[in-house]
């Protein structure tokens, strides 16, 4: 994958990653989302993701999973400006866009020990919940309540119009 990022990693390089970090002794967070339009609920996830300790990879929908997931018009930003965006926060150590539907793929994979999601799920409600625990790891929710969205602002916004000087 060529990209100007040194955290946007292919496949095999995150699994080569994973395996030498979870051999220095790291812990590995996996989490994932369309990340569409970057808001300060974001930053408080991943945020609050990193916490859990060692190492954070963001699985991120590629163009074609976000459409399917948020509609037409979605993204807003191709997956390669997410990545970079995402790749640039501290908090953040890898950054995978993957084109499955789920992450389950990943989770076998990577076998991370924690699964973070945000507040509008439970850990009862994870889609990749099995996967996680058959792997070893757990389910954990973070980040503030959700009371930030990037359809929302995105529908709240008036859509400019052609400029004229």
């Amino acid at each position: 994958m060529s990209t100007s990022h040194p955290k946007i990693v292919s496949r095999e390089e995150l699994k080569h990653l994973a395996a030498t970090w979870r051999a220095a002794g790291n812990f590995i967070t996996l989490t994932n989302g369309c990340f569409d339009v970057l808001h300060v609920g974001h930053v408080r996830y991943l945020h609050a993701a990193r916490e859990l300790g060692g190492k954070l990879i963001v699985a991120l929908n590629a163009d074609a999973s976000v459409r399917a997931l948020k509609g037409e018009g979605r993204p807003v930003m191709p997956a390669e400006e997410r990545a970079e965006i995402l790749a640039s926060l501290s908090d953040v150590d890898a950054v995978l866009i993957f084109p499955e539907k789920d992450v389950r793929a990943i989770i076998r994979e990577i076998r991370p020990n924690f699964h973070a999601k945000g507040t509008d799920y439970t850990e009862e409600s994870v889609p990749e919940r099995d996967e996680v625990e058959a792997c070893g790891g757990r389910v954990v929710i973070v980040g503030d309540l959700k009371d930030h969205s990037a359809t929302e602002i995105i529908r709240s916004r008036p859509i400019p119009g052609p400029r004229t000087s």
